[in-house]
């Protein structure tokens, strides 16, 4: 068995839902970062500023690659089991960091170790646009909202790499299968694309509510609606969805949680505690509090006004400013 064939069927067994390979290269939409970056549209996410030549070129990040191998792992889950509030779906369950990368470790050391090969992993912490790369490795396109879509999974596949200094036969490039339809940007709650293919970070709830490190500007609360963490809504609408399944990864599974009340009166270390070794964790525990408020800002009721009071009484003024706005929310509608 040639090595790709060997990668697909050790993925696969391994629980990866779809593989791809490409060579070490700078992926053509790389040259729309420059453009991107000068508009701002990253928002406060100055670290993708930060040497994006390393980021466009993969072998910038690590000079001995020839090879990338991009791995998928579907995050697609039934609803949060939260009582109130949603979360986006790759966050519901373990952090799909540490998930992905024990799967790529896996599959580095029963493929690449004994073919002789040194190999990097990455999981979306490294300045590697793993999107362009993965859309160069076959394993889909990028969609008018950004996100890679692939054909059996629509957009909800996590990627990781692995950079090798092996030479393994790449895979043919996808092609785009989008089309004329603009459901993801009709979908979007804030209007956060300028156009096809171009998303304004800004404006985007999922930025909002997790990169995000101040105060939510008072534009974008109410159309946060029950959003605790990120935003589904582009990837809900795809039409490519009628071929994705659920997640097979119980790692990524639902993990039940507390009422939104009760968790405002979490101090950090309860907060550490509950969101340990997930995505929320590393919101950290005030951000994670600025949500709440502006979600029961939106859905809360009477009975919220309690622990929001005790909110309003927190050391931390951008907490103070939000409790006191979900206060105000509230008494209007009762």
């Amino acid at each position: 068995m040639d090595r790709a064939s060997l990668l697909q069927e050790t993925a696969h067994a391994l629980g990866l839902d779809a593989i791809g390979i490409t060579r070490a290269e700078t992926p053509k939409q790389a040259q729309h970062l420059s453009e991107w970056l000068k508009l701002s549209y990253h928002g406060e996410m100055n670290w993708m500023a930060k040497t994006p030549e390393i980021r466009m070129d993969p072998t910038a990040y690590d000079s001995s690659a020839r090879t990338i191998i991009v791995a998928g792992l579907s995050s697609r889950q039934p609803a949060a089991p939260f009582r109130r509030g949603r979360i986006a779906s790759y966050a519901q369950g373990e952090d799909y960091h540490e998930v992905l990368r024990d799967h790529l470790e896996n599959l580095a050391q029963k493929t690449i170790v004994p073919w002789g090969g040194k190999y990097r992993i990455t999981v979306d912490s490294s300045p590697l646009m793993e999107k362009p790369v993965a859309a160069l490795a076959g394993l889909g396109w990028q969609g008018k909202n950004t996100l890679l879509i692939h054909t059996e999974h629509g957009p909800w596949l996590l990627l990781g790499c692995l950079l090798t200094d092996l030479d393994i036969p790449p895979d043919s490039p996808s092609k785009d299968h989008c089309g004329t339809c603009t459901r993801c940007l009709d979908a979007c709650p804030t209007q956060a694309f300028p156009r096809p293919y171009v998303l304004d970070a800004r404006r985007c709830l999922a930025y909002l509510t997790i990169e995000h490190p101040g105060s939510i500007p008072l534009e974008f609360r109410p159309l946060l609606g029950d959003r605790l963490f990120g935003c589904d809504e582009c990837l809900e609408v795809c039409p490519w969805n009628r071929h994705a399944q659920q997640s097979r990864e119980i790692r990524l599974h639902p993990i039940p949680r507390s009422d939104l009340s009760e968790m405002l009166s979490w101090d950090d270390a309860k907060f550490r505690q509950e969101f340990r070794g997930t995505p929320i964790f590393r919101l950290k525990r005030n951000r994670w509090i600025r949500n709440i408020c502006v979600v029961l800002g939106n859905i809360g009721t009477r009975e919220d006004l309690a622990a929001l009071q005790k909110t309003m009484e927190e050391a931390d003024p951008m907490l103070q400013e939000h409790a006191t706005w979900a206060t105000r929310q509230i008494q209007a509608r009762i």
